[in-house]
């Protein structure tokens, strides 16, 4: 039975992961390189329990439990000893998984699930740096975690099915839908997904439309809750571009190259909200502006 769960990295999906586990009850451990980042991590988690109190879902109680619920370590060593499933959910880098996915194999008990949080990198390439593929799986959670529904459940080609069978129906009692997915580059929501943000930035590379012109035709023409700029904003344009390649490299197919605009964008440090600027500005000064319009009479 799955009981303890260990999550690493406390960034976006990291700690959205981390807070979904605790709230539905299970004991967490975060770990990151950092304190800092723990710290930041923690304190997204709990400024998204108070956002879920003042909507009514939730009491102060069942807050400080599921803070209660989780435990940060910066050594991964330390955090794993008693662990029955591992999510990892660090950055959207080959070597870095590959690399942490051979230390979980040596750190954590034999008979613990190894998951990863990537989007688009081959399980079965995962799963080769240990020796337990039987028990590698991918886990694709959305962003944000707590609120989005969908888990994207990735087998790898030696994926076992009493692996797959635990973790599809974990992932019912954290309340979300799974959805059983092949090993291919980009999987399911990806390889839709990224295609489409990358032909909205050839549309604005081309001079079709601008920014808003482009976001508002797929949000009233196609009923989307957010346009394609917007969402790879708030994605990060590095993850999208890292994504892309990943699935260029996989499929070797032209329709998969990232627009010379995402790739300067991302050399220049315009990453989207992460960095306070996208293809929209994010930054303090410009919320300042637009509080500052609130109060200008017309």
């Amino acid at each position: 039975m799955i009981k303890n769960i260990v999550v690493i990295g406390a960034g976006t999906m990291g700690n959205g992961i981390a807070h979904t586990f605790a709230q539905s009850g299970f004991k967490v451990n975060l770990v990151d390189v950092s304190q800092d980042a723990l710290d930041k991590g923690l304190k997204t988690i709990t400024t998204n329990l108070d956002r879920i109190i003042a909507k009514g879902n939730l009491t102060e109680e069942q807050k400080a439990e599921t803070l209660g619920n989780i435990s940060t370590f910066t050594e991964l060593k330390n955090a794993v000893t008693d662990a029955d499933l591992v999510v990892e959910a660090a950055t959207e880098n080959q070597d870095l998984k590959l690399k942490i996915f051979a230390q979980m194999d040596e750190f954590t008990p034999e008979n613990c699930i190894l998951s990863t949080n990537t989007s688009s990198i081959s399980i079965t390439k995962i799963a080769a740096a240990t020796k337990r593929a039987d028990k590698v799986i991918g886990m694709h959670f959305m962003n944000p975690v707590p609120i989005m529904k969908l888990v994207e459940i990735i087998k790898g080609y030696s994926t076992s099915k009493e692996t797959f069978d635990a973790i599809y129906e974990m992932s019912k009692t954290l309340g979300k839908v799974p959805v059983e997915v092949n090993d291919y580059p980009g999987f399911v929501a990806n390889r839709i997904l990224m295609p489409m943000i990358n032909e909205s930035i050839e549309t604005l590379y081309n001079g079709v439309a601008g920014v808003e012109e482009i976001d508002t035709v797929m949000k009233l023409g196609m009923a989307h809750p957010m346009g394609p700029l917007q969402l790879a904003d708030f994605i990060g344009l590095d993850v999208c571009l890292a994504i892309l390649n990943v699935m260029y490299d996989g499929f070797k197919n032209p329709k998969y190259a990232p627009n010379p605009l995402l790739v300067n964008m991302v050399m220049a440090g315009k990453l989207g909200v992460k960095s306070g600027e996208g293809f929209y500005d994010y930054s303090e000064s410009k919320k300042a502006e637009k509080v500052a319009k609130m109060f200008v009479k017309k």
